[in-house]
């Protein structure tokens, strides 16, 4: 390269003085954590501390760190608000309307979280962090509303194709658990028999040899998700399709 041509070059340092409102923008993480429980899908909301907001509640969340990347910023997140380090979390989409935030231009990456709720207790004193069922949920502070619903229809699309349903179970389940949690993510009333063809088309699930105890019903085979796909965000395959 010639000395003229390297003259004209901008530097970093001019192009951030050229650029000064561009380097001024706010980034967030915001986590939808999911879980279920009572055969109801539900979220973990966080009552909002800004004034604009009072008496609404939000989605956990924080911006980022100048020495943070982003997926680093999304489980600080998860740990901060939750107490939980050690779960399932997707990236989902990012949120940038111009005025979703009233303190300034403020860019969002949500992400969703799937957890067990018996086996993972909260461990946080912040207040009023709480679940709260998702069918009952109609107005939430900033985009907040927005973001929920655009996570909820990604785990609708994943838990068609990918197991990763599982991750709102125990370790041990019957089939009647199992169909219960995808009539509440999918909103619909499946077909007993239907249902349990296309899982077991899938190939998901390990047969323990072991029985359900203390159920008010007829107690059913208990199963494990086989070794191979657990803690997997994504597994390749057919897709799961309901009549």
């Amino acid at each position: 390269m010639t000395e003229k041509a390297l003259q004209q070059l901008k530097t970093a340092e001019t192009e951030k003085i050229s650029h000064l409102d561009y380097f001024n923008i706010g980034i967030t993480v915001d986590c939808v954590i999911l879980g279920y429980e009572e055969k109801e899908l539900k979220v973990q909301l966080i009552k909002s501390d800004m004034q604009e907001y009072s008496g609404l509640y939000s989605l956990p969340g924080d911006f980022i760190r100048p020495d943070e990347d982003l997926e680093a910023a999304s489980y600080r997140v998860l740990k901060e608000k939750t107490g939980l380090d050690d779960v399932y979390l997707e990236q989902v989409r990012t949120f940038g309307n111009i005025f979703r935030h009233p303190s300034g231009r403020v860019i969002t990456v949500a992400y969703y979280s799937l957890i067990d709720i018996k086996n993972h207790k909260l461990q946080t004193d912040l207040n009023e962090l709480h679940w709260h069922p998702v069918n009952e949920i109609k107005k939430l502070a900033f985009d907040h509303k927005l973001i929920l619903d655009t996570c909820l229809h990604r785990l609708r699309q994943q838990v068609m194709e990918h197991p990763v349903i599982f991750n709102l179970l125990p370790e041990k389940f019957s089939l009647r658990e199992l169909q219960e949690l995808y009539e509440a993510i999918l909103g619909v009333e499946l077909d007993r028999r239907n249902f349990r063809k296309k899982i077991s088309i899938k190939d998901w699930l390990l047969d323990i040899d072991e029985m359900e105890h203390n159920v008010p019903h007829r107690p059913g085979k208990l199963y494990m998700l086989k070794k191979q796909f657990r803690n997997k965000s994504v597994k390749t395959g057919a897709v799961l399709q309901f009549a």
